[in-house]
């Protein structure tokens, strides 16, 4: 809204504020009608219910949810909810959900969702879909689950996995790394391990807290972006949405913060690109199936170095992405910009990887080859970037002057068809970059 206020934005000012004292709000907080599928000791499988106007296309999604954090991630309202708009396109789309923590789940760790929890809720949408590869989306902690999973149990059928903000080296992470030196001093016998282990876990309130911190300007600034944006309703009404998902925080486990917080935390072993979970050692590089990863480019608690680190020790999948998207930690997944960008990457990289679903780059790229050949045509290059073919290797097929230029600056070469690479498409940055098939 301007300093000086138009007629037209008084208007729409005054009327959300009226709106807001008359009905309590303006978003729309309904959730996506659901049915659960499949439940255990802190598991809750959830299947979206289909809309009958929209034909069912590609394999199921499974959305994976960080400890601690409500489902609300996923769902967050009518308008800004990954879940509607999955569901609007066809997609069987199914959400893993933990229940509320309490002091009796104490003694569970770690291993309780890589080795039980998560693959379970694999093999129920599995089922559920008729036999069908699943998608995993993991946010946040989810995301590191996700991983983990996918490197442990090479038999379950995983289709891809999909990370978003799931900070591996927790050195990058602001928030942590100035006190990590401290932690390190106490070798176990701190305050902090001290005061889990009395409490069982960490409790809802100090998990808000934390997830407040994190987002502080924000929260200080709030008063000044609600009247300076009194006029515009969608953005009044995500404000209320994500006070809604924070005053709806879980308790952490009291093992299972432990493990997190002496291998996660202090010992940054992910970073290395492997983790002890219960009596093995699970490897990052023995992750085969295909790897989307999203950082967003002003998030403090999954900083973009953070979440970049797990690239290279991606070594063993098919294929592997790096995206940059705006927004935060939970903006990037559910705020009003990922409707044009994180969502609109999941579905093409979803729709890549579905069985039965037509892969255009894949079934294109024979026929670019042969005439390539006949003529040097100036598409050639535009066309030739997919998703199999790493920059270095198109620019092989051009003149010599094309290939030193490839050799220089290869992620600046990419076509408009690569991920990260069209602005008018998505969000662009130089950092984003698709990675060829290893």
């Amino acid at each position: 809204m301007d300093l000086i206020p138009k007629p037209d934005q008084l208007v729409a000012a005054v009327g959300n504020v009226a709106h807001t004292v008359l009905y309590g709000g303006l978003a729309d907080l309904r959730p996506m009608p659901r049915t659960l599928i499949d439940d255990g000791e802190l598991r809750e499988v959830y299947h979206y219910r289909p809309d009958p106007d929209v034909p069912a296309t590609g394999d199921p999604v499974l959305l994976v949810t960080p400890l601690a954090a409500p489902a609300l991630c996923f769902d967050l309202r009518r308008g800004c909810s990954l879940v509607e708009h999955l569901v609007s396109q066809g997609r069987p789309t199914y959400l893993l959900e933990y229940g509320q923590v309490s002091f009796k789940n104490r003694s569970l760790g770690v291993e309780h969702w890589v080795d039980d929890v998560l693959p379970d809720a694999v093999r129920a949408v599995h089922e559920h879909s008729g036999g069908r590869g699943v998608h995993l989306v993991g946010w946040s902690l989810g995301g590191i689950f996700t991983l983990l999973v996918a490197a442990d149990r090479q038999d379950l059928p995983i289709a891809s996995i999909t990370v978003v903000g799931s900070p591996v080296d927790v050195t990058k992470v602001p928030l942590v790394a100035p006190v990590r030196p401290l932690l390190n001093l106490t070798q176990g016998r701190g305050a902090i391990t001290r005061a889990y282990r009395a409490l069982g876990g960490i409790p809802q309130p100090l998990v808000n807290w934390a997830f407040t911190a994190a987002s502080a300007q924000k929260v200080v600034t709030k008063p000044l972006a609600v009247l300076t944006h009194l006029d515009d309703t969608d953005y009044l009404a995500q404000l209320e949405a994500v006070d809604r998902f924070r005053a709806n925080m879980f308790a952490y486990p009291g093992r299972t913060f432990g493990q997190l917080y002496h291998r996660f935390v202090k010992g940054n072993a992910l970073a290395r690109g492997s983790m002890q979970v219960g009596d093995r050692t699970i490897d990052l590089a023995a992750i085969k199936v295909p790897t989307l990863v999203f950082a967003g480019n002003t998030d403090g608690i999954a900083p973009l170095p953070a979440v970049r680190a797990v690239v290279p020790l991606l070594t063993g999948a098919q294929q592997v992405r790096f995206e940059v998207v705006p927004g935060g930690h939970l903006g990037m997944l559910t705020g009003r910009a990922a409707r044009g960008t994180t969502w609109t990457v999941i579905d093409e990289w979803v729709d890549e990887w579905s069985a039965g679903v037509v892969k255009p780059a894949r079934k294109k790229a024979p026929a670019k080859k042969s005439a390539a050949r006949k003529a040097p045509a100036k598409k050639a290059p535009a066309k030739k970037a997919t998703a199999q073919t790493t920059p270095a290797k198109t620019a092989a097929k051009k003149t010599p002057a094309k290939k030193a230029a490839a050799k220089r600056t290869p992620a600046k070469k990419a076509s408009a068809g690569t991920i990260g690479s069209n602005p008018s498409r998505r969000y662009g940055s130089a950092g984003s970059r698709a990675l060829g098939q290893r």
